[in-house]
């Protein structure tokens, strides 16, 4: 007989690594002193993408055969710097300090395991590099994808990337498109 665990609505003693995590980055979220007005994206926003880009580092690590737990772990806290300071400024690799100050806080987490956060954290704004580290290119990709089914993501692109990057954009979204058996010839939301 399975022995079912009630589900919690991350509350309680009992929650874990995972949760914290994503409890911590939504109470930061929520609680942040920076006004929209101050900001380059909304608090709205950055809780939309932070959770988007959560389940779908879930779907894709479990494709992936990744361990689920770091992935969303990751992905989740891909963009801390700007939950934190409201700028996307070289906010990947000013990110993952931060990242990792948070889960020695949390606890309970190996010096491999955050090293391999981190890295990805650190490393996730390089779209058009592409590494032999399966986290790292695991959030690129969950970033580049939950972006890409908003409207106007297409346009912000076009205009905030050089050409380069941009064409390197749109062939992780087709990757990632293909690997979930989507078609590749729409790429953005219009």
């Amino acid at each position: 007989m399975t022995k079912f665990i009630p589900h919690h609505h991350y509350k309680g003693d009992n929650l874990s690594r995972s949760e914290k995590v994503e409890r911590r980055i939504i109470e930061l979220i929520i609680t942040s002193k920076i006004p929209d007005s101050q900001r380059e994206s909304s608090v709205v926003w950055e809780l939309k993408h932070s959770s988007g880009c959560l389940q779908i580092a879930r779907i894709l690590s479990e494709k992936r055969k990744l361990d689920i737990e770091l992935s969303e772990i990751a992905s989740v806290l891909h963009d801390i710097y700007v939950i934190i300071h409201g700028t996307y400024k070289n906010h990947a690799k000013l990110g993952a300090p931060i990242a990792e100050k948070l889960l020695i806080e949390i606890g309970g987490f190996t010096k491999y395991e955050i090293a391999t956060i981190t890295s990805a954290i650190a490393h996730h704004s390089e779209k058009d590099i592409y590494t032999d580290d399966p986290y790292i290119e695991l959030v690129k990709d969950a970033d580049v994808f939950d972006c890409s089914l908003y409207k106007g993501a297409e346009g912000d692109y076009r205009i905030n990337k050089p050409t380069p990057v941009f064409k390197e954009y749109v062939k992780r979204i087709q990757k990632v498109r293909r690997e979930l058996g989507m078609p590749t010839d729409k790429v953005f939301r219009t």
